[in-house]
């Protein structure tokens, strides 16, 4: 199977909670696979796209777990790396009754951030022509380092690059800590996805989302950004340097029954880089990511929710 995609970064157990409320209000939870860039990956298998993934988890019985699910979704283990040394990360969601969620996680020295560089080879790279990170493994430990090493050798080897800001506060000392580091990373980007939250923490201001699209391309060597807009859509700007034609797109998204948004965002990534990956134009490409994004919220959880092709078709219809 062609696995031309490589999507590198954590994977953690997600405990959802059986109602909504604050944390401190919840007695029970359910254990649930999660980790941004797994939720993109999974997505991308349930999109019968499976691509490498790079990730590290504990030794130990929840990363065991982790690990049988996202071979079952398709995922190859060849990047699936064992930490003897570290436990498995674990985040508590909470969420209100319109399904926005917040975290919680328990993630000091966890293998997740310990990532190490020059994992991935050469030769992968080189039969890679698409690869994505996001910006957890940026705010602490060795995969800090691992993924800034791991954008830079994937642009000099010419893959598309793109990034994820996914900017978690109780992960950093500061939102100026956060800008720095995702500044780094952002020069070796050729697709940003990220709020407008994320984009003016990063510095990027604009009256606009398409404005601030705009003001983030101008900044860094990014050819293309999508601002997501939760229940409300995206936008996408991309320039005469993108491989797709030049455009500002502004769609408002799907009306659609929410259960739980935890993973609706990656699942609009996975969205993006299925579409962009298989010729679409922006508008397009805007539109199925919606799609995406707006499926995976009509049942809870991340993985678990993540559509397949048909049920995406299905919302797309019916636009």
């Amino acid at each position: 199977m062609d696995r031309d995609v490589l999507v590198a970064g954590e994977t953690l157990i997600d405990f959802i909670p059986d109602r909504p409320g604050p944390l401190d209000d919840i007695a029970s939870f359910e254990r649930r696979p999660g980790g941004a860039p797994a939720n993109v990956a999974v997505a991308l298998a349930r999109l019968e796209r499976p691509p490498l993934f790079w990730t590290r988890v504990g030794d130990d019985p929840f990363g065991r777990y982790l690990e049988r699910r996202l071979v079952e979704y398709g995922l190859t283990d060849r990047w699936i790396e064992r930490d003897e040394g570290a436990k498995t990360t674990l985040a508590f969601v909470t969420h209100d009754e319109t399904g926005d969620r917040a975290f919680s996680f328990y993630r000091d020295g966890t293998a997740d951030t310990r990532l190490e560089s020059g994992r991935i080879d050469d030769d992968t790279l080189a039969d890679c022509n698409w690869v994505h990170a996001g910006g957890v493994t940026l705010s602490s430990g060795s995969s800090r380092a691992a993924t800034l090493d791991l954008l830079a050798r994937a642009a000099s080897a010419g893959c598309t690059v793109s990034f994820d800001p996914n900017l978690r506060p109780e992960l950093w000392p500061d939102e100026g800590a956060f800008a720095g580091v995702a500044a780094d990373a952002l020069e070796n980007v050729d697709v940003c996805l990220a709020t407008v939250e994320e984009l003016e923490a990063l510095g990027v201001a604009g009256a606009t989302p398409t404005a601030i699209a705009r003001a983030a391309i101008d900044r860094w060597p990014l050819h293309t950004v999508f601002v997501t807009r939760g229940s409300d859509g995206a936008v996408a700007v991309s320039s005469a340097d993108a491989p797709w034609p030049a455009a500002a797109v502004d769609h408002s998204g799907f009306e659609i029954d929410v259960i739980d948004t935890t993973g609706a965002g990656d699942a609009f990534v996975a969205g993006a880089i299925d579409a962009l990956r298989s010729g679409r134009e922006l508008g397009a490409s805007v539109a199925f990511a919606n799609a995406v994004g707006a499926t995976a919220t009509t049942e809870s959880g991340a993985m678990t929710a993540l559509p397949t092709r048909e049920a995406v078709a299905t919302v797309l219809e019916e636009e």
